[in-house]
Order: C-alpha cells, then sequence, then structure tokens
C-alpha cells in the first residue's frame, strides 16, 4: 500500500503494472478494495492504479458534523494524477467516483486520455437542486425520467434519510443499497462487503444527505471532446438508465455498453464483462 498527500490529506492507493496510467475511482460505501478484480486485469498491459478518496478505508474517516461535497474530490483526484505522474490517464470510476473523473475532464480535459463512467448520478443535468423552468420542461417531455426520479427520490433517498436522522445508520445503509442494487445483487453481496461498506458509511451520510450533489450545466458536457464510454448494468435502477441515457444525449464523443448479469456494482457482479469493456476501450484511445 502507497499513500499520496495531496490537498492536505493522505491517500491510500495501490497500483500494478507499466505503461500508460488507468486510474480507478470508487463510489460511495467503497473504497480502492471494490477494485481488486481490475487491478491485475488491466495492469498485465497498463500502469494500473486504484486509490481510496478522502475519508474512505484506510484513511482517517470523516470527522463529525464535516460535510463531505464533491468538489474537494475533484480537486483531490486531478492532484493525485500530478503527484503520481499518472497525468494525463484514462480514468474509470463507478457511481459517484464516475461523477469526479466526469467534473475532473471538463475541468481539466488535458490530464484525461478517456473516461469509462459506470453509471455516474448525474441528476443535476435533469434537475439541479434548485430547479430552473428548463429542467422542468424537459421533465415533462421525458416522464420515464420523471417517474424514475420521483420514485428514487421517494423510495430511496427520502426512507433511507429518515434513517439516518434517527440514528438508525445501519438501516439507512440497507434501505439505499436496495435502491441502487437489484435485489438479486444485495441479496448476494459477497460476505466481505458489507462489514466494507459499514466502515465507508459515514461520508455517504456527509455527502449524498448533507452536501447533496454538485452543479453541472449541460452545456459543460456537450463541450467535452474526452472519448467516453457509458455503462450500465442490466439490472440497475431506472434512473440510473435514464440518467446515461442523458449523458449520451449531450456528450459529443461516447459510446454505451450494457453489462450482463449486473447492476449497480458491475465491475464486482460480472468482472470479466466489464474488464474487456474496459480494455477493449482504452485500447483504441
Amino acid at each position: 500500500m502507497r499513500t499520496a498527500d495531496v490537498n492536505g490529506v493522505s491517500l491510500a492507493y495501490e497500483e500494478t503494472g507499466e505503461g500508460t496510467p488507468v486510474v480507478f475511482v470508487h463510489g460511495d460505501l467503497s473504497d480502492l478494495r471494490t477494485w481488486e478484480a481490475q487491478l491485475p486485469a488491466v495492469g498485465a498491459s497498463y500502469r494500473a492504479i486504484a486509490y481510496s478518496r478522502r475519508y474512505a478505508r484506510p484513511n482517517p474517516d470523516i470527522p463529525p458534523g464535516v460535510a463531505n461535497p464533491m468538489g474537494p474530490h475533484v480537486d483531490d483526484l486531478l492532484a493525485f494524477l500530478e503527484r503520481t505522474g499518472a497525468a494525463p490517464a484514462h480514468l474509470v470510476g463507478n457511481s459517484w467516483g464516475a461523477f469526479i473523473c466526469l467534473l475532473a475532464a471538463i475541468r481539466r480535459p488535458e490530464a484525461v486520455r478517456s473516461l469509462v463512467l459506470e453509471e455516474p448520478p448525474v441528476v443535476p443535468l435533469y434537475l439541479s437542486d434548485r430547479p430552473r423552468a428548463a429542467e422542468l420542461r424537459l421533465l415533462l417531455r421525458r416522464p420515464g425520467a420523471l417517474r424514475a426520479l420521483l420514485g428514487f427520490q421517494l423510495g430511496t433517498v427520502l426512507p433511507a434519510g429518515r434513517a439516518f436522522r434517527a440514528g438508525e445508520d445501519e438501516r439507512a445503509m440497507r434501505i439505499f443499497l436496495r435502491g441502487v442494487l437489484d435485489e438479486h445483487a444485495y441479496a448476494h453481496l459477497v460476505p466481505e462487503r458489507l462489514p466494507q461498506m459499514r466502515e465507508n458509511l459515514s461520508a455517504l451520510k456527509a455527502g449524498l444527505f448533507d452536501a447533496g450533489t454538485p452543479p453541472l450545466d449541460p452545456g459543460e458536457v456537450r463541450a467535452l471532446h474526452v472519448p467516453t464510454l457509458l455503462v450500465t448494468g442490466i439490472h440497475s435502477a431506472p434512473l440510473f438508465h435514464r440518467l446515461v441515457d442523458r449523458l449520451e444525449e449531450l456528450l459529443p464523443d461516447s459510446e454505451r455498453i450494457e453489462i450482463l448479469h449486473a447492476s449497480h456494482l458491475m465491475h464486482e457482479e460480472n468482472a470479466p464483462a466489464l474488464n474487456g469493456a474496459v480494455l477493449d476501450f482504452i485500447g483504441g484511445h
């Protein structure tokens, strides 16, 4: 295990292989361990690096009462690329980590060779924290997206938030997981995975449920000319499919694939398919 000091924090990371850097960025309730099936597969041909974001294990936990907005995570990723000599890199991100990769590429496209984005929760492309008239008109024209957003908010975000506020963190985590994974994936999480998720729970609570989502302007996405592979799991929640629909519509240089036998944690649930897709894509860029 190595560490890189960036922006006043120390980030643990693992790497293997040599050549063009490929950097993996995990989502919430995760840390660098989530990529254990990717590092050897990608490291056979590339310099594969997985790091734990600030507040993710084995890094120190988030202090009580501290918010966890996405901005510092974007800063950390860009600084990490420079500190480790990995820029420009292929970036592979899952969920919140994919959103971080997207924002990093928008801010500094010269630091990014390509993007592989596993279901980034880019809700602001439909609805920002302070909804604008154009967003509401867009949703009215897309009832499927509206239903998915409302369903996830009412069925997952609000109940999980109530459980967190009641001090029922374990219940909140399970509500959240059932909302982002299909029932089969939830029921078949490997035994060591739930303890890992518990170890990383406070960062989720301080991020999604306290700090909210960052702003994202559709025009910024349209202007991004970084080759991008959009990835969905066939069994993922409808919301993630509708969000990726929007990204596919906006990004000028994107491809899209669906991973069979998988939902939101597709790199864990069907690692061979995801690894093959990543290697095929970055091999062409």
